[in-house]
């Protein structure tokens, strides 16, 4: 499975139901809540084996699934 369809499982079986390929403001629109993206974050350092620390917790970060397949490629 690539590394895109493994984010899109982790972002579905967290938050069922939101059109992740479609949105881009995921924090900024509060469709991501703070425990949601606790999980995310564990769940993404898990499934790609990276370390995320306090700096990548960046809204812009999470916004979209571009961008947090940006953060994964630059950590691997």
């Amino acid at each position: 499975m690539n590394n895109r369809l493994e984010l899109l499982n982790i972002l579905t079986s967290v938050c069922p139901g939101v059109d992740f390929e479609k949105e881009s403001a995921l924090v900024d629109d509060e469709i991501l809540e703070s425990l949601d993206l606790v999980t995310i974050v564990s769940e993404m350092m898990d499934t790609f084996d990276i370390e995320l620390n306090v700096e990548d917790l960046l809204p812009e970060n999470f916004n979209s699934v571009d961008a947090m397949m940006q953060l994964i490629e630059e950590r691997k």
